[in-house]
C-alpha cells in the first residue's frame, strides 16, 4: 500500500511518458523480423534465437554498459580542472540514470530495490578495503564517504541489476537449486571473511570450495525465445564472475580505482580478484533469489525444456 501511494504521488508531480506505441511498433518489427529468418530453415531459426540473446542480454546490462561507458567517457574527455570532480559528476550521473530509467518504466521498483541493498552493501566493503589499502581511488571529490566516492556503491548495484533484469527476462527457472538457508550462510561467510580476513583466518579457498560444491548440482533453465534451454548453474556463476572480471579491468584502465599493485603504472587485474568476485557474485546472486521470494522449478506451465 504504501508503495502504491508514493508511485501514484510519482505519477501525479512527474507524468509518465506513454512508450506504448513505441513498444508496440518494435513488437511488429521484431515478428517481422523472426518470421524472415525462420522461413530460412533450422539455420535461420538459430540466427534469430543467437540474436534475441545478445539483445537481451545488452537490455540485462543496461545500468552496467552505462556505468562501464561513463568512466571510458571521463576517463579519455572529462576536463582536467573541471569545477564539478570527476567522481562527482559519475555519481550525480549515477543517479540521473537511475531517475529516468524508473521515470521510462524501463527499470522496476523491484530492481531500484535490489540495487539499493547493493549499494549500501557495497559501499560498506568499500569503506573496509579501502582503510585497509587493498585499493584507492585517487582523484579527489565531494560527494564521498571517507575515502569512498558515492558512485562506487553503483558499480556493485551493477551486478545486482545485471542478475534481477536476466532473471525476468530469460524466465528463469531451477533444478537441483541450493536451498535459500545455504545460501544466506555461505554469503554471510563471504562478507564477514572479506572484511575481516586480515584481523581473522582468511578462509576464502575454503568458502569457494563450499560455493562450488553448493551449485555444481544445480541446473538453471532460460528462455531466449520459444523454449527453455539448460545450463549447469556452476558455468553461468562463472561466466558471470568472468564478465565482472572484464569490468574489474576497465575501471582500473581508466584509473578510476587502483589496486596496490598497479600504483606504478596499470596491469591487467589479478586472476585472484576473479577468485574474489566469484565468491561476490555468489553473495549478489543469494541477495537477488532473497527480494525475488522464491525459485520456480523446472516444471513449465507455458513452455518445454530443451
Amino acid at each position: 500500500m504504501r508503495k502504491l501511494t508514493l508511485l501514484k504521488l510519482s505519477a501525479s508531480l512527474l507524468p509518465l511518458p506513454d512508450t506504448s506505441h513505441m513498444l508496440d511498433g518494435l513488437a511488429t518489427v521484431e515478428r517481422g523480423f523472426a518470421a524472415a529468418l525462420t522461413r530460412r530453415g533450422r539455420f535461420g531459426m538459430f540466427a534469430y534465437e543467437f540474436i534475441r540473446f545478445g539483445v537481451k542480454m545488452a537490455w540485462a546490462c543496461l545500468f552496467g554498459a552505462l556505468m562501464l561507458a561513463l568512466l571510458i567517457g571521463t576517463f579519455l574527455w572529462y576536463p582536467k580542472g573541471a569545477a564539478l570532480a570527476r567522481y562527482d559528476f559519475l555519481t550525480l550521473a549515477a543517479i540521473a540514470i537511475q531517475v529516468v530509467l524508473l521515470w521510462t518504466r524501463l527499470e522496476t521498483i523491484e530492481e531500484a530495490r535490489v540495487i539499493a541493498i547493493f549499494h549500501l552493501a557495497g559501499t560498506v566493503m568499500e569503506l573496509v578495503k579501502t582503510a585497509q589499502g587493498s585499493w584507492i581511488y585517487p582523484e579527489q571529490c565531494l560527494l564521498r564517504l571517507g575515502d569512498v566516492p558515492l558512485f562506487s556503491g553503483f558499480m556493485y548495484a551493477c551486478v545486482g541489476s545485471f542478475m534481477s533484469r536476466a532473471w525476468h527476462l530469460f524466465d528463469f527457472r531451477f533444478e537441483r537449486h541450493p536451498p535459500l538457508w545455504l545460501l544466506g550462510l555461505l554469503s554471510g561467510a563471504i562478507y564477514l571473511n572479506f572484511l575481516l580476513h586480515r584481523y581473522l583466518i582468511d578462509i576464502r579457498f575454503v568458502l569457494f570450495v563450499v560455493a562450488l560444491a553448493a551449485l555444481a548440482p544445480g541446473v538453471i533453465h532460460y528462455r531466449v525465445w520459444r523454449s527453455h534451454r539448460r545450463m549447469p548453474l556452476l558455468l553461468a556463476a562463472t561466466l558471470t564472475a568472468a564478465f565482472i572480471w572484464i569490468a574489474e579491468n576497465i575501471g582500473t584502465a581508466t584509473a578510476t580505482w587502483v589496486y596496490a599493485y598497479q600504483r606504478n603504472g596499470w596491469a591487467m587485474v589479478s586472476p585472484q580478484i576473479y577468485l574474489c568476485w566469484f565468491l561476490l557474485m555468489i553473495l549478489s546472486y543469494t541477495l537477488v533469489v532473497a527480494n525475488k521470494g522464491r525459485v520456480r522449478p523446472k516444471h513449465l506451465e507455458d513452455g518445454t525444456i530443451t
